[in-house]
């Protein structure tokens, strides 16, 4: 089969299209016939040197969230058939595997593709919105009336992140740049804050939670909105907990979702009741993955860039 390999970790030159083995299922898991392999932060940071850090072994095939069709069940797996359409999680736990014909997913880290929608609308699903479902929900607790600040509203897991607290019944408030205030807004967010016009922590107060997807300078700005007592959640890097006593408040980080099918399921749901919408960027054939990372490494992209596979 045809994959995305890298033998070193480096630049995007690093990254071969070659031929390799076609893996087979264990027990619990299922070989997908990958449709769409969307692209996330993850998988340039792995190829950078992160894969190390992660305990990844060489060579290693990127790609940790797919949409297809399955090819193959394990023997312990009876909730899926050949040819079921799925969208979820790699066996690796979303670190690798699914830039490739075919992926290996444990039964148990992926759901039916929603009907209403394309493969390459379901591949862009899984990371984004299993880490903000569990940073809000599972983390900090939000809850329907609750007021949330989400930092970077506009990029994959912001987008996911606005309409999912505006679906728990929260009050809403999403920071990003000018240019995309009206894509905010059409999200469901109740306010919008032009991070590039004015300061954000000078016109948000009292949030009961801060979902944070910046880091930096916006992490600790963050903590300035809060009122006693609430809580800030960062996807990509761990608040203070100096600051935290400081303000009053309870913080956390989640660099690393879990894969859930039953989250995924209930993601289902509200995407057939209309109340979450996917947006894709960017779709390129699997060969012009080197593109792909380059957009993705730009940070500039509004929603997810995924690769085209397989039919």
């Amino acid at each position: 089969m045809k994959a995305i390999v890298i033998n070193t970790y480096g630049n995007e030159d690093v990254l071969n299209y070659i031929d390799v083995d076609r893996p087979e299922p264990k027990a619990d898991e299922v070989l997908v016939k990958v449709h769409v392999a969307a692209v996330n932060p993850a998988d340039w940071k792995i190829r950078n040197g992160f894969g190390e850090m992660f305990g990844l072994k060489l060579p290693l095939i990127l790609g940790g969230e797919i949409a297809g069709t399955i090819e193959e069940v394990g023997v312990e797996v009876k909730n899926f058939k050949q040819g079921d359409a799925v969208y979820g999680i790699t066996a690796s736990g979303g670190l690798s595997g699914g830039y490739a014909e075919y992926a290996l997913a444990k039964a148990a880290a992926i759901a039916p593709k929603p009907e209403s929608i394309t493969f390459e609308e379901s591949a862009a699903i899984p990371v984004a919105a299993l880490t903000a479902w569990q940073a809000m929900f599972d983390v900090a607790h939000l809850s329907s009336g609750q007021r949330i600040l989400i930092a970077g509203a506009s990029g994959g897991v912001g987008l996911m992140a606005v309409q999912l607290a505006k679906a728990k019944g929260a009050f809403v408030i999403g920071t990003a740049s000018g240019r995309n205030e009206q894509f905010v807004r059409d999200l469901g967010a109740d306010e919008f804050v032009d991070y590039t016009r004015q300061p954000f922590e000078e016109v948000v107060k009292d949030m009961d939670v801060v979902f944070d997807t910046i880091g930096g300078d916006t992490l600790e700005q963050a903590f300035k909105t809060l009122k006693k007592g609430s809580f800030l959640v960062s996807a990509v890097e761990t608040p203070s907990e100096e600051k935290a006593k400081e303000f009053d408040i309870k913080v956390a980080q989640l660099l690393f979702f879990q894969p859930s099918a039953q989250q995924l399921t209930e993601i289902n749901r509200l995407i057939e009741a209309g109340k979450l919408k996917i947006h894709v960027e960017t779709v390129l054939p699997l060969p012009e993955v080197k593109k792909a990372h380059q957009l993705s490494q730009s940070r500039r992209t509004r929603g997810k860039i995924v690769l085209q596979i397989g039919t």
